[in-house]
């Protein structure tokens, strides 16, 4: 019981910290680097706790694909030698809108934090009933499937919309640009692959040449 106390204590302990460099480290990939390590610690908590099925996801998911994907970008645009100008020196647009949507997440958080702590019919956990047959990951699924099923597909689309509408976005068109046309690869037959012409006498190839 001590050491999963000192487990606890120091991934959580770890998971602040990182969480606090990355919007205070001044090198954009540090930053993504300390939102891996923020990722693991989180995970590792979701996995002392017992939700093993969220922690493995959160590695899997946040770890493995979109941390990387955030550090290729990073490292594809270059931003990391671009000045970082906060309050002082050049002047910047996105921090008056940073911070509006910081102060709205800040008041959310308050406002969800409050309704749970002072609700007075809230479930608590000595009055839930656990099946210990039923694994987390079935349980999940089971919420999320039955329960959840219209919103799980709702995001679901919500995401589909995103993804397109940034590719017709940024999409541009290269010109002098050789493309393959694989529809015309694959219906290819004999008659349009192999073309037979007759060659004049003495007006072809000379193998002496």
């Amino acid at each position: 019981m001590l050491a999963h106390a000192i487990f606890f204590y120091f991934f959580s302990i770890l998971a602040i910290f990182s969480a606090l460099m990355v919007i205070t480290s001044r090198s954009t990939v540090n930053s993504v680097f300390f939102l891996i390590l923020d990722f693991i610690s989180v995970g590792c908590l979701f996995i002392m706790v017992g939700a093993e099925f969220l922690g493995m996801i959160l590695l899997i998911v946040y770890v493995g694909a979109v941390a990387v994907l955030f550090l290729f970008v990073v490292m594809m645009l270059n931003v990391a030698q671009q000045k970082q100008s906060w309050f002082v020196g050049q002047k910047s647009t996105h921090i008056p809108s940073g911070l509006i949507v910081s102060v709205l997440i800040l008041l959310e958080l308050l406002v969800v934090v409050g309704g749970w702590k002072y609700k007075e019919n809230i479930m608590s956990s000595s009055n839930l009933v656990i099946d210990t047959s039923i694994t987390n990951t079935h349980s999940i699924g089971s919420v999320m499937y039955t329960d959840y099923i219209l919103y799980f597909q709702l995001s679901g689309v919500i995401l589909l919309l995103s993804m397109v509408g940034a590719i017709i976005l940024t999409y541009r068109k290269r010109e002098n640009v050789k493309t393959q046309s694989y529809l015309k690869q694959i219906s290819r037959d004999k008659a349009s692959a192999v073309m037979l012409k007759d060659v004049e006498f003495n007006k072809g190839v000379k193998i002496d040449d």
